[in-house]
């Protein structure tokens, strides 16, 4: 799947501070994402955020 620093992603389950979107900031063996509502930053391994990926949003510049 072809994953780009900036797009959105929408998750299955919601992170505890209600939000289910997270941008990314850093693609290779593993994202780093930040929380779209509280801004927390995490680092997931690839395999691991693509599965549990509901939808994609492309940010166009």
């Amino acid at each position: 799947m072809d994953i780009r620093p900036g797009d959105i992603l929408e998750m299955k389950k919601k992170h505890p501070c209600g939000s289910d979107r997270w941008r990314v900031t850093r693609v290779g063996m593993d994202f780093k994402l930040v929380c779209m509502g509280c801004g927390r930053e995490i680092m997931v391994p690839r395999s691991s955020a693509e599965k549990s990926m509901k939808k994609l949003i492309r940010e166009e510049c």
